[in-house]
């Protein structure tokens, strides 16, 4: 996956990521998309395309959020209310805040696969990746795992005030 984003690629996501400003007025997280999926998918490739590509990846992105959803709600926690999503018609705003660290494997597992139809296989294949092996605080764990690890970290940094506490998921591209 990282291959894909060498040429210059990657140094231009890093110029986006500089060139931020609060509400992204100029929309450079847009730019910094396009950049990033045409360089996994190929040029014509676009998140609004109706393909096999964008159906696996709506699909692996919808299960990461519901995994980070249901360890939102165990630990007592609204998912309505989001730390940078704020959309008044997303029920899962927090959880898409929360998720976004984990989309990159979900990406890789959707270029790794190359779905050809998003068959019933092409599914397993996807779900699997609650599976791989991911490191939090020096400790190998399932991806299932670490999201819980990963999501009460955030609490108990959101409660204690410090960002320290946050355990972010630990994984190669």
């Amino acid at each position: 996956m990282l291959e894909s984003l060498k040429n210059g690629k990657a140094d231009m996501l890093k110029a986006y990521a500089n060139e931020m400003l609060p509400g992204d007025p100029t929309n450079r997280e847009g730019h910094a998309a396009k950049v990033y999926f045409n360089a996994l998918f190929g040029k014509d490739f676009s998140r609004d395309k109706e393909c096999p590509e964008n159906a696996m990846l709506n699909y692996g992105y919808s299960i990461i959020l519901s995994c980070v959803n249901r360890e939102i709600v165990s630990c007592g926690y609204s998912t309505q209310l989001g730390l940078f999503h704020d959309n008044m018609f997303n029920d899962f705003n927090l959880g898409c805040d929360l998720m976004e660290p984990l989309r990159p494997l979900v990406d890789k597992a959707v270029m790794k696969t190359a779905p050809k139809d998003f068959s019933k296989n092409e599914k397993f294949e996807i779900l699997k990746i609650l599976n791989i092996e991911v490191t939090v605080n020096r400790s190998s764990q399932t991806l299932i795992n670490a999201i819980r690890l990963y999501c009460r970290s955030v609490f108990t940094a959101l409660e204690e005030n410090d960002v320290s506490q946050i355990r972010f998921p630990e994984y190669e591209l």
